[in-house]
Parts: structure tokens; sequence; C-alpha cells
């Protein structure tokens, strides 16, 4: 039997079927004919309006049992794999069945539009034009694509710095083999305890070199939880670009994954040029879900990777033997390929339940817990809180350490109590806990209590 599916999508998408196309017009839409005949046709579909959130303010209890987690743990591990909320299951389930059902068809009759539907949903929520965002797997991906796709010449420099992740410094080290150019890592502060906006802003700019192209940055860093001062930095870097000829200026790029979903700011705010994040963490999107956002000066700083499906030019171009577009745009970078269709597909369900509560709300919540964890650690005897307390500071990771225990036995340790926290895959490793609006107060004091324990032992 055929499987029954809404007549109306869960996800606030009105109607998933379109025109039929010819088969060679499989994955991307508008036809190998149609993209030699008219390479620059229209790629973009109007998404719909983001929801309003609640005017009486979220219930946090109906939040949390959108999610279905084992009760026997406390899952603080946001930073690391979202379980899906309700909407965005039956989201991946009605186009699961709908794929089961009519493979072929259905992607032929539907990818194109609803990956412009998941193009226009991020790029609403990160500020930006629906052509400015594109489709990825992953941070990693997003982080790889950007870095090996950046037009630079040799002698150029990467200004990058100690603490950023493994992501950064290996797609950096990868691309700077291709391209010729030179990597420099500085340290952003000495001492976490004592580190400052104005000590990390005043590092960075002083650092720059007229040979500096780009600026690469990571917004949350996953080994201390600390949340570097984006808007003061990018303000900074806007004074240096003032007496630079375009072609010298500094672009600023960022993984901004641990702050993507759970921080109320977008890339207007932020003030980077190119910001890569995945979907699959705080923002409880769709697992290897992941986008890459940039305005005008970053698109025009990049070339794709990866040849997109979805660009009616790039198979012109290939079809006439024409020349490639010099500048790169969302739908351009957005890597082709058969993949998790039903996941990608469903990223506006992720989107439109992180309106509905109100971005301002879940910043607050997420901080609001990571406070309360925060304050319990600090006063815990055996226990060294490493995550700054101001959250200007920080944002839903908080790290610490317990006195004679590894980073891994701790995790061991609280594992066995049932709460799930991950150790900083970093040269100096600390515990991350990482509380989310999957989690209640009662939680985390639950959490607080295995950790004393633990600290006692």
């Amino acid at each position: 039997m055929r499987p029954r599916v809404p007549a109306a999508p869960v996800y606030g998408v009105a109607g998933v079927r379109m025109m039929r196309v010819d088969r060679r017009g499989f994955l991307f839409g508008a036809g190998v004919a149609a993209a030699a005949a008219a390479p620059a046709m229209a790629q973009e579909t109007a998404a719909p309006s983001p929801p309003s959130p609640s005017t009486t303010g979220p219930d946090w209890e109906a939040v949390r049992a959108q999610f279905q987690t084992a009760p026997d743990q406390v899952n603080m591990n946001a930073m690391l794999i979202a379980s899906h909320p309700k909407p965005v299951r039956a989201a991946i389930d009605q186009f699961r069945r709908e794929l089961d059902w009519r493979p072929v068809t259905f992607l032929e009759d539907n990818n194109r539009r609803l990956q412009g539907y998941s193009r226009a949903a991020l790029a609403r929520y990160l500020g930006v034009e629906a052509r400015q965002a594109a489709l990825t797997d992953s941070t990693t991906m997003g982080a790889a694509l950007v870095y090996s796709g950046l037009k630079l010449r040799p002698g150029d420099e990467i200004l990058t710095t100690h603490q950023d992740y493994y992501v950064t410094h290996e797609s950096l080290r990868h691309a700077a083999l291709r391209n010729g150019a030179t990597i420099r890592r500085i340290s952003l502060y000495d001492d976490i305890d004592k580190v400052s906006e104005p000590q990390m802003v005043g590092r960075l700019m002083s650092a720059i070199t007229p040979r500096t192209r780009v600026l690469a940055l990571t917004w949350v860093h996953s080994s201390t939880g600390l949340k570097i001062p984006l808007p003061a930095i990018s303000s900074a870097l806007a004074q240096v670009n003032v007496g630079r000829q375009e072609a010298d200026q500094v672009l600023l790029v960022v993984d901004g994954v641990h702050g993507f979903g759970n921080q109320d700011a977008d890339m207007r705010a932020l003030g980077c040029d190119v910001f890569v994040a995945g979907c699959h963490k705080w923002l409880f999107g769709p697992r290897g879900t992941g986008v890459i956002a940039a305005n005008a000066k970053g698109w025009a700083a990049l070339r794709p990777t990866i040849p997109s499906f979805v660009d009616s030019g790039a198979w012109g171009a290939w079809i006439n033997n024409g020349p490639l577009p010099d500048a790169a745009d969302g739908v351009l970078m957005s890597p082709g390929g058969f993949k998790a269709f039903e996941h990608v597909w469903a990223i506006p369900a992720a989107i439109d339940f992180h309106e509905k509560i109100g971005r301002a709300q879940i910043a607050d919540r997420t901080a609001l817990l990571a406070d309360q964890l925060k304050a319990g650690l600090e006063v815990m005897p055996g226990v060294r809180l490493i995550t700054p307390r101001e959250r200007r500071l920080s944002a839903g990771i908080v790290s610490f350490d317990v006195a004679g225990l590894s980073a891994d036995g701790t995790v061991r340790a609280l594992r066995q109590r049932g709460v799930v926290a991950s150790a900083a895959p970093y040269a100096v490793q600390h515990v991350r806990l990482t509380p989310s609006i999957m989690n209640s107060p009662a939680e985390v004091d639950r959490a607080l209590a295995a950790v004393r324990e633990i600290a006692r032992a």
C-alpha cells in the first residue's frame, strides 16, 4: 500500500510537488536542455515567511517533550550530535516515505525546489539572501570547501590562532599545499582565567601584516567554551581594510557551529564575510546537514570544489563548453551528488522550530542553564571551571577539570552515573557539559551532583 503522506507538509512548506520534467532533469530540476538554453535562468524559490514566536513565552517542558531521548540519561551533548525534535522527525519521515514509494519521480519533481527552500530558510535565519547560503553535510565539509576554494596566491597569508580546532588547522594546511599560501598562528590569550575582549581584539589586529588575506577564527571554542567577540573583531578589521585595495583586504572566515542555534545573532551582527556551521548540533536540524553563508565579498573570494547539481549555469557551461562563473554563490557552492535527500529537505522544519520558540528565548534559556552549571562547578571542591562566567564570553559549552582525574576518566565516571559528557579532543583536554533546550534545571542539578560525587571520590 502507498505510504500515507499528510496533504500539508509538516514543516510549513505548501506542497511538495512541482511540474514534471524530462528524465534528464533528474536532480537539478530544470533539466540539461534548459540549462544549455538558458544558463542564467532564475534559480530561487520563495521561502515561506518566518513563524511568529510565542507571545506568552516558551513552555520549556513542552519544548523538551518534542525530543525522544533516553530517560535514564542526562544528555548534555548538543555540541556533538543532536536528537531530532518532533517536527524534524516528521518532516524526514514524510520525505523518506515519498522517496521509498517513488524514488526517481519524487526526486525529479521536487529536489531542486526543496533544496531551494532549505537554503532560503537557512539564509533567513542567518540574515543573508537565499543565493548567499549553500548546503553542505557538516561544519567540516563547509570549512574544507571554503578554505580550499579561496582565491589565494603564493605568499598570501592566512592568520589563525593556536586555540582553533583541528578542522580549521588541517583544512588550512591542506589548502596551503595547493595554493602556496602561508599559515600563521598566534595565541589569542595566555590565561583563560584572564581573557578579555580588548586582549583578543588587540592581539588579532596587531598580528595582521600586509600579506594577511584571511583571518580564520572560531566563534565558540569547543575546548574551553570561550565565545570570542566577533562584532568587536569585525569592527576593528573593517578599519584595517579601509586603507587597503579591495584585492588586499582581509576576509573574516568563521567556524560558527557552537553559536549557531544558541545565540541570537546573525551574520550582519557578527560582521563576518564567510560563516560555516553544521545544522545537526545546537540547531537540532537533520543529521548530516550544514551551511556555508557568505556576503558578496565572501562569495567573490571563493571557487567551488564539488560540482553543483542544482545550478543551471554550471550545467550549461559544461554542455556548451563555456567558462565557469568567476564568483561563486550558494547555489553553485552546494555540492552535488546523491545523498540523504530527506534530511536535506527537512532543514526548514528545524528553522521553523527555532523561530516558533524564539531565537532570543532559546539564547536566554541556553545561557540560563549554562549559568546554573557554571555557578555550581565554580564553588565545587576539587573542580576547576574553565569556561568564562560572563555571558558575553561564553555560550552553551561548559568546560571544567576534576582534580586527579583525566578528562576521559571523568567522562567515563559521569556516564556510569547516567550523565553524558564529552572530552575535548585537544592536546590539553577538558570535560564538557553542554546544556541546551533539551535539558531542564533539574537535569543540571543532577549533573552537578554527579560531578560532586566524582570529585569527592
